[in-house]
């Protein structure tokens, strides 16, 4: 590797230990490398951080922040959370099993983790508290749930990936359905074991016509998916116009059907979504400047050689670049991993021949583990802090979800056609 390539990752490895936000740790890496080794003029930062920021594509990400605010003002939340509760029933241990598919069902009209999180976790999470179930083990499984919102559609950190290596993004919002689903029944299954185990209650028994009416009350909601997925899948419109709809969506719903949205709720949305955006899209430029660096002074090409000179088995060199996707989403921002470690990757999934389709969603399952796994773990320290306890409570039940996330990714690393079979589809 040479000098430039080992400054660069020097400093910003660095940086990070001396605790600098992320995205000025990307610059500042990239500024040194520039002034030390004048690589390029110093315009070419600037010009580098914008270009990582010029695509129709990444528009979807402000988009579908806005259409998650907008059907949270709306209401649509609360109605998902009682059909999972009508549904679900007494059993014991069913509280768990609730917050477990309001966060997969949230997670397909919100496409974020944290705001999964924040939207499911503030309501069940304190329930759950009040009917006797552990606050380690309920943080821990909604962080963990809430991070299926970077696997099932429409996914932000599948955007990013798509965008950064020129892959359909409606391939990847297909590819992500059955994954989505498989740790959705993975962690609702350690959920029972461990609620069972401790004779955690269920939910208040429903009958026949409340389920009925929790159905209707909830199927404005339960559409957005289908608008989303069926739209891209067809091909009437692409992933940014899909967002552009459901913004629609979402304010029919609110201001015509429900009548709950007024003029304020909706400003604060459009703020809300305006600092959430500016934060992921500083960091995209960030990461596009520092692997503009990483390119220019070919690393990619240098690990792509050096990995194929270890070996030439394909599941040998997906299961070392999932090694080192969890490592690194153990301390780093899941946009930011994406847009350093796409392009290093490329040459790897060509060398090889892997589907970018299939790596895309591997990648997207590593970094929900990641998401909860400390010391970053995002998904879960937002889930404690609204339960106000340490991570360290956590760490117990913990251990036996993240288990079963990390069974799903190695089926799905073995078994590409899970993958695969939807966009297959497509074509």
């Amino acid at each position: 590797m040479t000098a430039g390539a080992l400054t660069l990752l020097g400093v910003f490895g660095l940086a990070i230990l001396i605790n600098i936000p992320i995205a000025f740790s990307l610059i500042l890496a990239a500024l040194v490398y520039l002034l030390v080794f004048g690589a390029a003029p110093m315009m070419v930062s600037a010009q580098q951080f914008v270009g990582g920021m010029d695509s129709f594509t990444l528009l979807a990400i402000p988009l579908f922040i806005l259409a998650a605010q907008l059907m949270n003002s709306a209401g649509l939340t609360k109605r998902i959370v009682h059909l999972c509760m009508s549904l679900v029933g007494d059993i014991r241990g069913g509280l768990a099993v609730v917050a477990v598919m309001a966060c997969m069902l949230f997670g397909a009209l919100s496409g974020s983790g944290v705001a999964d999180v924040i939207a499911i976790g503030s309501m069940l999470l304190p329930a759950m508290h009040k009917n006797g179930y552990h606050k380690g083990f309920s943080s821990a499984l909604v962080g963990c749930a809430s991070s299926f919102g970077t696997v099932i559609p429409p996914s932000i950190v599948m955007i990013v990936y798509g965008t950064t290596s020129n892959t359909s993004v409606g391939k990847l919002f297909m590819g992500g359905v059955i994954p989505g689903l498989l740790l959705t029944l993975s962690l609702i299954g350690v959920a029972l074991y461990i609620s069972r185990k401790h004779g955690w209650a269920g939910v208040k028994s429903s009958d026949p016509a409340e389920r009925r009416r929790a159905v209707i009350d909830a199927l404005p909601a339960l559409m957005v998916p289908v608008l989303i997925i069926g739209g891209i899948r067809f091909g009437v419109f692409t992933p940014t116009e899909a967002a552009a709809s459901a913004i629609l969506y979402a304010l029919v719903l609110g201001v015509v059907l429900y009548r709950c949205l007024s003029l304020r709720d909706i400003l604060n949305c459009v703020i809300a979504t305006a600092e959430t955006s500016a934060a992921i899209l500083v960091i995209i430029g960030a990461a596009g400047l520092f692997a503009w660096g990483l390119t220019y002074e070919q690393v990619p090409q240098a690990i792509a050689g050096t990995i194929g000179n270890w070996t030439d088995s394909t599941h040998s060199v997906l299961l070392l670049l999932t090694a080192v996707l969890l490592v690194l989403g153990t301390f780093m921002e899941s946009i930011a991993i994406i847009i350093i470690i796409t392009p290093i990757v490329m040459p790897l999934l060509s060398q090889y021949g892997i589907d970018p389709v299939h790596f895309g969603v591997l990648l997207t399952v590593n970094l929900a583990i990641g998401a909860n796994t400390p010391p970053l773990g995002i998904d879960l320290m937002a889930a404690c802090r609204i339960s106000g306890i340490s991570v360290m409570e956590t760490l117990r039940p913990l251990s036996l979800m993240l288990m079963s996330m990390l069974a799903v990714l190695m089926l799905i690393t073995f078994v590409p056609d899970i993958v695969l079979f939807l966009p297959n589809l497509m074509e």
